[in-house]
């Protein structure tokens, strides 16, 4: 078809654009650019909505990320594929198909090389970077394993599963490496490190979209002890209101760069609300100079039916539900004379459906006896014919008989 448009235009010595009127699409002439010529919304809202890349390019406020050389990995890895190759053990295991790969080295690995990314890349994808600290960024360097014990059962938070309010109602037991080294490097290992945490819900202010509630704050942390920290704010467990979906509670390790003084954000009563307002934008700008974010874990939580207590007896407020209020269906004003429309389902429209079903269930009480109950249904209901009856009505008896429809709902 290209071929043959270009002779045309070389026989009729016309330009190509002059042609574009005449081409056709399944039958329709095309009007304007071509759909592969013309620019598509995406790349129309773009040029209209224009973003200095100075003012909207993400920060990084986290450790920078130290590449190994390349030729010492390459060295490190040749070594280690030497020796699993003389290693007759591990070949016999291999051909009898009993060879076993260690989870834990494997995650230990992950963790060293790709992992802080992919921790990053989740993050990105549930907005919590977003939402916390605007258009900053961090890669989560130190592994937090944080665990809630219920029980005997252990629930873990990774990044963004669920768990329930009834799950989280204590405090978890949190583990990190507080000798971790950045630089990679052991010989500048320090002998002391200060740690701060902080578990913080974005999505559940009652008041202030912008704002946040602060459900714990340890800070002083030495070494990785999270028992030695000097607790702030006591933990208060996850309370998503019924009808506002999941939540996202997170929770962000900060490096210390020093003993730092937080006494300002210390909170004596564990259930007043306004007391924990937190914004973490507002906390890291103003200790971003000693401070630098270096774990990250969270969890997603929803209403569940432990809350209703837990409002009216720890936090004094009554139980809140929200539910969506959904509009009324439009109808159109009722004609005289239908054409071509069922006259029961038409005129039920305009009734009240309360009424509807109230007759639904009078007519299926009539047919049904007090002590045998409703009569079987028949074997081959379309068998028996319906005459001398309206089409509407014929399609309805034969609705019944099939279980078909309004029937079902009572």
């Amino acid at each position: 078809m290209a071929h043959l448009i270009q002779r045309t235009c070389g026989n009729l010595r016309l330009k190509p654009n002059v042609l574009q009127k005449l081409d056709v699409r399944y039958g329709h002439t095309l009007r304007g650019k071509a759909p592969g010529v013309a620019r598509t919304l995406a790349e129309r809202l773009k040029a209209e909505k224009i973003c200095d890349p100075r003012i909207t390019l993400p920060v990084n406020i986290g450790f920078p990320y130290i590449k190994p050389a390349r030729s010492s990995q390459l060295s490190e890895r040749l070594a280690h594929l030497k020796s699993q190759r003389n290693n007759p053990a591990l070949e016999r295991l291999s051909r009898e198909r009993k060879l076993e790969v260690d989870l834990e080295h494997v995650r230990a690995d992950w963790l060293k090389t790709s992992g802080p990314f992919h921790v990053k890349r989740v993050a990105e994808h549930y907005g919590v970077f977003e939402h916390l600290f605007g258009s900053a960024y961090f890669v989560p360097r130190v592994e937090l394993t944080i665990q809630y014990r219920v029980g005997d059962l252990l629930y873990p938070v990774r990044y963004g599963n669920i768990l329930k309010p009834s799950e989280a109602q204590i405090a978890p037991d949190v583990q990190f490496d507080g000798k971790f080294v950045f630089t990679g490097d052991k010989a500048n290992e320090e002998k002391e490190s200060l740690w701060c945490l902080l578990l913080t819900n974005p999505d559940g202010h009652f008041e202030d979209s912008e704002k946040e509630y602060c459900h714990w704050f340890i800070s002083n942390i030495p070494n990785g002890d999270i028992k030695k920290g000097e607790e702030l704010i006591p933990y208060l467990q996850p309370f998503p209101p019924k009808g506002t979906g999941y939540h996202r509670h997170v929770f962000v390790l900060y490096k210390q760069n020093a003993r730092i003084d937080f006494s300002q954000y210390r909170r004596k009563d564990a259930y007043d609300l306004p007391e924990r307002t937190f914004r973490t934008l507002d906390f890291y700008r103003q200790y971003q100079e000693s401070i630098t974010p270096a774990g990250l874990a969270f969890f997603q939580s929803d209403w569940d039916t432990s809350l209703p207590g837990f409002y009216h007896e720890k936090l004094q407020l009554q139980h809140p539900v929200f539910e969506y209020d959904f509009p009324a269906p439009y109808i159109r004003e009722q004609e005289w004379f239908p054409l071509r429309k069922p006259f029961n389902l038409y005129m039920d429209k305009y009734r009240d459906p309360a009424q509807i079903r109230k007759e639904y269930l009078a007519r299926k009480l009539a047919k049904t006896h007090p002590f045998n109950g409703p009569d079987r249904p028949l074997r081959f209901p379309n068998a028996h014919p319906v005459n001398n009856v309206p089409s509407w009505l014929r399609t309805e008896i034969k609705k019944d008989r099939l279980g078909w429809g309004r029937i079902n709902d009572i």
